[in-house]
């Protein structure tokens, strides 16, 4: 078994990685690479192998920088089978058409404004080209061992990171010796709301582990949470309205959650409380068919009232018409849109009204990449560009870090310490300064055999 790393091998987003073994060709997730400007152009850029050579598709979770160029690899000529948990099967269709939809939208608004000669911008996928990968779906449960091609067997194991986000065991048997390879996935932490803890795992030849906080560990969750009830508090005080950008999948809900769980004590009776997101409502959907992959804490919030989606002042907003009357409201707002990292998607309308005024909150919960406007803002940037103006930014910018969808950096030491006799350990989603802080700690602890993926680089099993 030998695996090639070919994306998230030295940043945050893009993740994909071959698999070769029994005679067989299976690809890791195949992400979309989020951030700097000239770093999305890639996305266009042709594969660094033949996608119809490939055998089979695991996917990991339904995020975009996990799933994002799967319209364009069956487009290129991918058609075998996607093997992904079932949950990952409700979402994928929903994430991929919004990001479509988006795609043709900045699409339509760029050659508004060409210049003469200049050739017209394509979408990276449209929403015919998702339909195209929605009959290559293979949906499996958790803990299920399935045999996905000659010679190769798979489970996936619950990561604790959005619903349906999946640890990648996988087996290849040549020549009667059966050697495991374990992909993390990307890890939430031990805790987390709605979501279960991730799966101990035990054995492996080779572990392939996310890293994107391994440089840090995240304030206490419950700190954070109090911090954002404050949040509020002052917001209301000064007549001002609260942005978060979110993904529409994992956060939006966790913050839902803790909305329902502090109803009282932050008084949101008081606000209008909106999920700017066309796909927000099919979300909800998914969620509410999978309680089942809630912990029991969770289980018991859905049952009270008011429950998270059902919130007596929540709005989910779908129409354009609705998100653009959002803007119209002086104060009292709180308002959840994506994308999490402000690199597009309906909060950037929301920023461009609300950035210059000083009332206006701002909070991020999640990681930002760097070159992500997200990123700017919380570095405290004066100025940002947006649609291709320049806005002063005088809003008061909040990060609360507690409330991560990812391991940090003691989570991950302690999710790969359950592993007997330290394999080797391959490190891929994040930057190199999380990485090599993360395999000098890991290296030290454990005394593993640590490498830090390069793109194009291969390891043998």
């Amino acid at each position: 078994m030998q695996v090639e790393f070919h994306g998230a091998a030295g940043e945050v987003t893009g993740s994909m990685h071959l698999v070769l073994a029994a005679g067989r060709r299976v690809l890791l997730d195949c992400g979309m690479l989020q951030g700097r400007r000239e770093l999305e152009a890639q996305n266009a850029a042709p594969f660094p192998f033949e996608p119809a050579s490939l055998d089979a598709l695991v996917l990991s979770h339904a995020h975009i920088d996990h799933i994002g160029r799967v319209p364009l690899l069956v487009a290129r000529g991918f058609r075998g089978p996607i093997w992904l948990q079932q949950a990952t099967a409700e979402l994928l269709p929903v994430m991929l058409e919004d990001a479509a939809s988006l795609a043709e939208s900045d699409a339509a608004r760029a050659n508004r404004h060409l210049d003469p000669g200049q050739p017209p911008q394509q979408p990276l996928f449209t929403r015919q080209d998702v339909a195209s990968v929605l009959p290559l779906l293979r949906p499996l449960d958790y803990d299920a061992r399935a045999t996905i091609l000659p010679g190769i067997e798979l489970t996936l194991r619950d990561a604790g990171h959005i619903l349906g986000s999946s640890i990648v065991e996988l087996w290849a048997t040549e020549e009667g010796a059966s050697r495991k390879l374990v992909f993390s996935g990307d890890l939430g932490p031990r805790g987390t709301p709605i979501l279960r803890d991730p799966a101990v795992i035990e054995e492996a030849a080779l572990v392939v582990m996310e890293s994107t906080y391994g440089d840090r560990n995240h304030r206490d969750r419950q700190a954070t949470v109090d911090e954002l009830g404050e949040v509020f508090e002052h917001a209301w005080r000064e007549r001002g309205n609260v942005l978060i950008p979110a993904f529409a999948v994992g956060r939006s809900q966790e913050l839902l959650y803790w909305f329902a769980r502090h109803w009282d004590a932050w008084n949101l009776a008081r606000w209008r409380i909106f999920l700017d997101s066309p796909m927000a409502g099919r979300v909800v959907q998914v969620y509410d068919h999978h309680h089942a992959l809630f912990d029991e804490q969770a289980q018991a919030v859905w049952r009270q009232r008011p429950s998270p989606f059902r919130l007596p002042n929540l709005h989910i907003t779908a129409s354009t018409e609705e998100s653009m009357a959002i803007n119209s409201i002086r104060s009292g707002a709180i308002v959840i849109a994506g994308s999490g990292m402000a690199n597009g998607g309906r909060i950037l309308h929301h920023l461009r009204h609300r950035l210059g005024r000083r009332e206006t909150h701002v909070v991020f919960v999640g990681y930002q990449a760097e070159g992500t406007l997200g990123r700017r803002l919380v570095e405290r940037a004066p100025w940002v560009r947006i649609h291709g103006q320049d806005h002063r930014v005088n809003a008061q910018i909040h990060t609360v870090g507690g409330l991560s969808a990812h391991a940090d950096q003691q989570g991950l030491i302690e999710w790969y310490g359950h592993f007997r006799g330290a394999p080797p350990l391959v490190l891929v989603h994040g930057e190199d300064r999380a990485r090599e802080a993360l395999a000098g700690e890991i290296g030290a602890r454990l005394g593993a055999q640590v490498s830090l993926a390069r793109p194009g680089m291969r390891r043998t099993v």
